[in-house]
């Protein structure tokens, strides 16, 4: 079986070509173009028993690792750690060249034969793109809506109330009455941060009914569980790779940050917090309510009448 390290990069990709006692039998470099695929392909044509080793097949190797499993290759991924980590123990004293990247790669895919395969994209690569595009779309508001506060606090006596929306920025322009050209520079940007955070709400609200229509799609029962919304299940199921009926295990109830005894369901049934069949906790004994009582619990209480008498 050869190995086929390949260093992705923007506008072109190195391969290595290595044997099972890792010698290079190969390398090549070609640019980031259409005939990638069939420079690589027509290359690797005599070794008919390859497997395809590209680092990051998420990242900058995402659309090589597709073209080459929509050929009917085996491809791994590499991450980028792990090759990081192989070149600098290696006997190139830690050079870092495309070459010596890619033969990182291969060397790598040889020693872990547990690497996730690279599959073709499914419907889980859709609700992937939406949620990523949600955190974008999200990270993107706060900024607008800080900036806004910092004008707004220049212009209005106390400035912008915390949860900031655009109809309240609205409002409190319309009162503003600026003095001198730099307020009225001020207000002038402000106006243009208006129009930014209304059209991120209208972004965000479309956002949110594509996420519901693609997990509708997609057949989960994800949002059956309490606390699950459209939004978080396109994340899930778009990061995990799973669009099927998911349980509510271990590593889920992780990435959910959920407590089960939290939950609204049980705080009105104190008893199904036993549900799960988990021992009583033994009752603590109540605290002493007199001094005689702790006197005849200790055996202090024939002390102290004789050195009264004393």
């Amino acid at each position: 079986m050869i190995t086929i390290g390949i260093d992705p990069h923007k506008s072109s990709h190195t391969a290595v070509a290595l044997d099972e006692a890792g010698h290079v039998l190969g390398e090549l470099r070609v640019s980031a173009n259409k005939a990638t695929l069939t420079r690589l392909q027509s290359w690797a044509g005599d070794w008919p028993e390859r497997t395809w080793a590209i680092e990051g097949a998420g990242g900058l190797g995402h659309l090589l690792a597709q073209q080459l499993v929509a050929a009917g290759e085996a491809v791994v991924d590499v991450p980028a750690t792990l090759a990081a980590r192989s070149r600098l123990l290696g006997r190139g004293h830690g050079r870092k060249t495309d070459g010596i990247d890619a033969n990182s790669v291969a060397s790598v895919a040889q020693h872990h034969p547990d690497l996730r395969r690279v599959v073709r994209e499914d419907h889980s690569g859709v609700l992937r793109l939406l949620s990523d595009r949600r955190d974008e779309l999200a990270a993107e508001r706060r900024r607008v809506v800080n900036r806004l506060h910092r004008l707004l606090r220049d212009l209005h006596p106390g400035g912008a109330p915390t949860e900031l929306s655009a109809e309240t920025a609205s409002r409190l322009l319309a009162r503003t009455r600026p003095q001198g050209p730099a307020a009225a520079e001020r207000k002038t940007m402000a106006r243009q941060l208006l129009a930014d955070l209304r059209r991120l709400d209208r972004a965000l609200a479309d956002n949110r009914s594509r996420c519901a229509a693609a997990v509708a799609a997609s057949g989960t029962t994800l949002t059956s569980i309490f606390g699950i919304s459209d939004v978080l299940a396109a994340k899930i199921l778009g990061h995990t790779g799973r669009c099927q009926p998911v349980l509510l295990g271990g590593p889920l109830r992780q990435l959910l940050g959920h407590r089960p005894d939290r939950g609204v369901e049980r705080r009105g049934h104190p008893a199904s917090s036993f549900s799960r069949g988990e021992p009583l906790a033994q009752q603590r004994p109540s605290p002493c309510r007199s001094r005689s009582d702790h006197a005849s619990r200790t055996g202090a209480g024939s002390l102290r009448p004789q050195a009264r008498r004393a």
